[in-house]
């Protein structure tokens, strides 16, 4: 099963890709991997929420968050390469915005992590950074980047 079937199966599809904010493009290709640039939870060109995780903002809403930043790289990914050509998912960073004393970084970007795997299978076991940050562009509580192996 392609990957796109894979998608629509779950009932999940891509988001345009969000603009960058910056001098930077969402996504790079190199040989055959792709990097993809920081992701924020944009939905429809607006930013999903703002405020720090463990303060305004809930690790599970910051988890859902996280998700939708791992859906805007994969849509980043599909425009520069097609979703079909991924081989693999290689590595996943996600930034999370903490409030002071807030440690739980690796269940919020479990968001990221459990998306790729619900999509890609095997093929979307990763390696993976989770980063507790004080500040996020823009007031996201959430960053994702991806690392992807393509044919």
């Amino acid at each position: 099963m392609s990957w796109s079937a894979r998608l629509k199966e779950l009932g999940i599809e891509l988001p345009g890709v969000a603009a960058p904010l910056a001098a930077y493009v969402p996504a790079v290709r190199s040989g055959n991997h792709v990097y993809t640039s920081g992701q924020l939870p944009f939905v429809d060109g607006v930013l999903a929420a703002t405020g720090k995780v463990g303060a305004e903002i809930s690790p599970e809403e910051a988890k859902g968050h996280a998700r939708t930043s791992a859906l805007n790289a994969l849509a980043a990914v599909h425009a520069l390469v097609g979703i079909d050509n991924v081989t693999r998912i290689v590595k996943v960073v996600g930034f999370v915005a903490s409030a002071e004393g807030f440690t739980g970084q690796p269940a919020v970007v479990n968001g990221a992590s459990e998306l790729l795997g619900e999509v890609f299978g095997d093929a979307g076991i990763h390696a993976r950074s989770a980063v507790g940050v004080a500040e996020l562009p823009i007031g996201s509580p959430v960053e994702v980047e991806l690392i992807v192996e393509v044919q």
